[in-house]
């Protein structure tokens, strides 16, 4: 299997360590890195999010390097504030050639950074805030049959015994309720970064009004939205937190 573009980038001597470590340094410990639907008792969300994060400053050319040092900005910041770096130095072993070796997390005020004279930005998921907002007065057109016959496993139970009319009728209605939720608060519709390209997410209550039990990708072209597909809530997080932490509580991990 092909290494991550982070583990190609670098050796980490216990990845599952240093996320632990990082997740105690971060803003809003209480913060749960796990998966709801599918607990793992570790960090899922934030490995995904280290890495997709790594990635994308990689494609921006925001790893910062000097000397025999780099760092990266995680996009994560602690209870004060203050953002928080992944320190490398160059990897002195001679039998890798993997270039640099992971040495920790670091502050914005910590020592170790003085040696970069300006410290890196964090990665830029959009260029409209707009884009960040759904819109409820343009169309959205949904693709019922291909959300149904390409992703009935994730339907929950009993709703995925139904047959596909009467399942397409529930999905509308959800989808009908979802944009008047919309309305009366923006923050429902929650965007997900997604293979290159920003996407927003509307909350399926499928089974029970006061329950979300699947996530509908929504995507905007020409003025137009368009729905194709849904996602568990396990996947839409991971998604959704390369952004921001979610603030609506359907999605929140």
């Amino acid at each position: 299997m092909k290494k991550s573009p982070l583990f190609q980038f670098a050796w980490f001597p216990d990845f599952k360590q240093a996320l632990t470590e990082l997740s105690s340094i971060v803003m809003d410990k209480p913060e749960d890195w796990d998966y709801k639907g599918n607990p793992t008792g570790g960090f899922p969300i934030l490995y995904n999010y280290v890495h997709h994060t790594f990635a994308k400053l990689e494609c921006e050319q925001k790893i910062l390097i000097e000397n025999d040092y780099a760092i990266f900005n995680t996009g994560l910041v602690t209870n004060n504030q203050e953002e928080v770096y992944c320190y490398f130095q160059k990897n002195k072993n001679p039998n890798t050639n993997i270039p640099w070796y992971f040495i920790g997390w670091r502050k914005a005020s910590d020592r170790d950074l003085m040696k970069f004279k300006k410290l890196p930005e964090i990665a830029n998921y959009f260029t409209n805030p707009l884009d960040l907002i759904y819109d409820t007065r343009l169309d959205l057109r949904i693709n019922v049959d291909h959300i149904i016959q390409d992703n009935i496993t994730r339907f929950p139970p009993p709703v995925n015994t139904m047959d596909s009319y009467q399942l397409g009728i529930l999905i509308q209605g959800t989808i009908n309720d979802a944009k008047r939720r919309i309305k009366r608060n923006y923050k429902t519709a929650i965007p997900q970064y997604y293979n290159g390209k920003l996407q927003l997410l509307l909350p399926l209550c499928l089974v029970s009004k006061s329950k979300a039990d699947l996530a509908l990708v929504v995507e905007k072209e020409n003025d137009i939205y368009r729905a194709s597909t849904i996602l568990t809530l396990d996947m839409a997080i991971n998604n959704a937190r390369l952004i921001a932490k979610p603030d609506d509580e359907w999605l929140k991990p």
